[in-house]
């Protein structure tokens, strides 16, 4: 299935103590690149969320936020460090002496330094949490794979409708390759007949050489082949389930282009010119839309 790397999808869940709510929203990105926004709390989670993410997601920069309200009392648990805070006084009453400072250390001072007070899930509470934590999260990829889903549709419909037209410019082109040699052949004669004028026999048998010569060095059929091929493969890498197909088909793509190439540097006819050239618009257009796939 063709899924595009941008999404969005939000999920919620609540098992009473606490409302998770989940944000998935991604962009284009080479690679798998998750970043996880979380409160400091449950820092504990995020290598989880990062499994669960790698289950759905094979390659795009994707951010993952988190929202908790706390709906039960006990889901709060506000400890004290009491070592931190013997430490602070025993620190402030030194500076107090060593530099003869007046003021006395209260209640308000020392609740106010850094982790006198921290606020933690039970330790034997993580499971549940993670838990809660995960479901959520189900709940907003089973979106963001929806979107992602709908998006990839419109574009593997967009990239056949492109294959089909550069079908069409191949079909034109094998029914033009033919003529070419002909046509090469005409024109030598036309030229030799300007040059000696009706005086000498024209040779035959060395325009027949040279016309021979020319097709040999004019000659697209195994591009033609190739490009039929890749005409397969296109239709075939987009059918696929289950697979990460963005960069197969970018490596297609580059391949479509070098016959394409090819053909234009061989066929000395302004028919297949203009085919090729619009082949190459329909392949660059390709291009671009393969780099929102997975």
């Amino acid at each position: 299935m063709v899924k595009s790397m941008t999404g969005f999808g939000r999920g919620e869940h609540s098992d009473g103590k606490r409302t998770v709510t989940a944000e998935v929203r991604s962009v284009n990105h080479r690679y798998c690149d998750i970043s996880v926004r979380l409160p400091r709390r449950y820092g504990f989670v995020e290598e989880h969320v990062r499994a669960v993410v790698k289950e759905r997601v094979r390659r795009g920069k994707i951010d993952v936020s988190f929202l908790i309200d706390s709906v039960a009392a006990d889901d709060a648990r506000v400890r004290l460090n009491m070592a931190a805070a013997e430490q602070y006084v025993s620190n402030l009453r030194a500076l107090q002496e060593r530099f003869d400072l007046g003021g006395g250390i209260d209640l308000g001072l020392l609740a106010g330094m850094p982790d006198i007070m921290k606020q933690s899930p039970d330790t034997e509470n993580e499971e549940e949490i993670r838990a809660v934590f995960e479901t959520a999260l189900r709940r907003a990829l089973l979106r963001f794979d929806g979107m992602r889903a709908a998006e990839g549709a419109g574009l593997s419909e967009d990239i056949r409708a492109r294959g089909e037209r550069i079908a069409v410019c191949v079909g034109e082109i094998e029914g033009f390759a033919p003529e070419i040699v002909r046509a090469y052949a005409d024109k030598l004669r036309e030229r030799i007949r300007e040059l000696v004028g009706g005086e000498i026999e024209l040779p035959e048998e060395r325009i027949a050489c040279e016309a021979a010569l020319f097709a040999d060095k004019s000659n697209i059929t195994e591009e033609l082949v190739r490009l039929k091929s890749h005409l397969r493969q296109l239709g075939s890498i987009l059918s696929e389930d289950g697979e990460t197909i963005g960069k197969k088909l970018d490596f297609l793509a580059q391949e479509f282009n070098r016959e394409a190439n090819t053909i234009g540097a061989k066929a000395n006819d302004l028919r297949i010119t203009k085919r090729m050239l619009e082949m190459k618009s329909e392949i660059e257009k390709i291009r671009e839309q393969i780099q929102n796939i997975e």
